[in-house]
């Protein structure tokens, strides 16, 4: 008891000696301090100032930031315009003053750069801490998959079973998931886990009756999460010197990401004045109306060109755009244009005749083999998925319902009962309440996988082709109705889709194009590009299918015009002299004027303008 009393009288008189220390003064803002944090905060990407990239949140922050710094710095030159500056003293003061500002403010920076740096690492995706025993494999891999749902925000309970059956169930508000393992024993020394089912449902209630009841939730989104999971513990499973810990860190990173996708929209459930269950099927309720009418669309490409099944390239270029759903996520991905050379090593690879299914476009690809080419090697094809995303401030879009008459967008040459087809995506009502903030849920067609590929370099009238497809009155603001929300750019939107590494502007680009078979002579090509500005699109905000229709439109357009200047390879003029066919100080004979005037010369490079 002394002791307990005796250490309870120091703590009192610490406690006492700290009150009674002077406090340090918080550190004063100045100008300098303020022209400090607008460089520091000045991280903003290029090129994504406009409301559809993805970082519009952080340029918004950062504008807001500029300005309140502007009013600050004029009141505070303002304010010092009556001082007495001719005193010497005063000067002194202000100098050391600044001194000791400039050098906290290298410190915060200097922090800032440590903390953005481990930011960046966390990113990294290490190797999968696999057991060494083989034995022990099979319960990580259930060990892993309650850790995961966990982590994402679900209860986790475990059930062992008779005969090495494990069910593991992922509880949240309305969502559950029950995924049932077996556990193969036929090698006792390595037992193996497969996913024999998983079983999804939602726990709806009437507010009217009080009564609650589980609904039965989507098949394919039980295969999705089954085939996910499958293919971790197919890899994890794997003899050590074959399996590749990085590959299955990634197929847990992915199944993680699954999760929190599903926990997100179970948190949107849960609210009494929202879409509830709907959040959930919304995807499977729109899934066979766009698969019918791409499988109608598909059959008037067929027709018109004799053949049995729709050819992949001329379907993207005259469709709007290929549906895969539950490709990568919990959601639809469309496929909007696939470049020659991807559509040929695609169809290369191709072993078996592509089969008709049942509400499904029949391309000369099979569907299961495309979609497997989409995840493995997604280059020369372009995506757009549609999902669910969270905004921490309000969209800056008013949700309306199309008007064609206005947008002029999408269009239905080959299939007008497209036309008909509605579906307008569930709306999360007011802001969920979180820890911080406010959060706001809209549907974005996203283009850049999950932030995984850059997005697709747009002019600025396509641009605003789709800002009129979405607020086709223009209603972002009563005070900004005469302001465009596309901001102006200096580089034309060549520039950017040669060069996005850097921000030069050149005047003229040149490429030497040789024929193939040998045909014609070399060609020297120059491209002179547009004043139009450029931007990458990288998410847009929609509100139905429409609008989705309506904005894959503008960027298969802008995807085909693309690939045609990308077929050469540009150089910006003067800077590789190599590809730049010299026609000065060339030794020219008469024989060779003879045959030219005669018309005989044949020559081997022809100067394009």
């Amino acid at each position: 008891m002394d002791a307990i009393n005796t250490s309870k009288v120091l703590i009192g008189k610490q406690r006492a000696f700290l009150s009674a220390m002077p406090q340090t003064p918080p550190v004063q803002r100045t100008l300098f301090s303020s022209l400090e944090d607008i460089q520091a905060s000045n991280d903003v990407r290029p090129h994504t100032n406009h409301p559809f990239a993805s970082g519009i949140e952080d340029s918004f922050a950062y504008l807001q930031q500029l300005s309140q710094a502007a009013d600050q710095i004029t009141n505070s030159l303002n304010g010092h315009l009556e001082l007495p500056w001719a005193q010497p003293k005063l000067i002194s003061l202000l100098r050391q003053q600044s001194s000791l500002t400039s050098t906290i403010k290298a410190s915060e920076n200097r922090t800032k750069e440590f903390v953005d740096a481990l930011q960046e690492r966390a990113g990294t995706i290490y190797n999968e801490d696999i057991p060494l025993d083989p034995a022990t494999v099979a319960n990580f891999c259930i060990s892993r998959l309650e850790a995961w749902g966990v982590k994402a925000g679900m209860e986790s309970f475990k059930d062992d079973g008779r005969a090495g059956n494990v069910t593991v169930m992922l509880g949240g508000k309305v969502l559950v998931v029950d995924v049932d393992i077996s556990i193969s024993t036929e090698d006792p020394s390595r037992p193996r886990a497969r996913v024999a089912s998983v079983k999804t449902s939602y726990a709806t209630s009437d507010e009217a009756s009080g009564n609650s009841s589980n609904t039965k939730g989507s098949i394919s989104l039980d295969a999705f999460l089954a085939q996910s999971v499958q293919k971790y513990c197919d890899e994890v499973q794997k003899p050590e010197d074959v399996r590749d810990a990085v590959r299955a860190a990634k197929l847990a990173s992915n199944v993680q990401q699954q999760l929190r996708y599903l926990v997100m929209l179970d948190r949107l459930a849960e609210k009494k004045d929202g879409a509830r269950a709907a959040w959930f099927v919304d995807t499977d309720q729109l899934c066979p109306k766009v698969e019918a009418f791409a499988k109608s669309e598909a059959e008037v490409v067929a027709s018109a060109l004799s053949a049995s099944a729709a050819p992949l390239d001329i379907f993207l270029l005259r469709s709007h755009a290929l549906p895969l759903p539950y490709l990568s996520s919990p959601s639809i991905t469309f496929l909007v244009h696939a470049t020659p050379l991807a559509y040929l090593s695609c169809l290369r690879n191709v072993t078996a005749p592509p089969v008709q299914q049942a509400n499904m476009p029949l391309i000369d690809i099979p569907l299961a083999h495309l979609r497997s080419q989409i995840l493995e090697n997604p280059k020369g094809m372009t995506t757009a998925t549609l999902s669910v995303a969270p905004l921490s401030s309000p969209p800056p879009f008013a949700s309306g319902e199309l008007l064609p008459g206005i947008a002029g967008r999408p269009t239905f040459s080959f299939c007008p009962q497209g036309a008909d087809i509605t579906h307008v995506f569930p709306r999360s009502g007011t802001p969920m309440e979180t820890t911080t903030e406010s959060r706001h849920h809209v549907w974005m067609l996203d283009f850049t996988n999950g932030g995984k590929q850059p997005g697709v370099v747009m002019s600025q009238s396509q641009m605003r082709d789709i800002e009129m497809l979405i607020t086709p009155l223009g209603g972002l603001h009563e005070d900004l109705e005469d302001v465009n929300i596309i901001s102006f750019n200096a580089n034309s939107w060549v520039d950017l889709l040669l060069n996005q590494t850097t921000e030069i502007k050149y005047e003229r680009y040149t490429a030497l194009y040789s024929s193939p078979g040998g045909l014609h002579p070399p060609l020297q090509l120059r491209l002179t590009p547009p004043d139009e500005p450029g931007f990458i699109l990288e998410r847009v905000p929609v509100h139905n299918i429409q609008e989705v229709w309506g904005i894959l439109e503008i960027v298969r357009e802008q995807s085909w015009l693309k690939e045609t200047l990308l077929s050469c390879q540009w150089e910006p003029e003067g800077i590789n002299d190599d590809n730049i066919l010299s026609i000065e100080g060339l030794d020219v004979t008469d024989e060779e004027l003879q045959a030219v005037l005669a018309g005989k010369w044949r020559t081997s490079a022809v100067l394009a303008p």
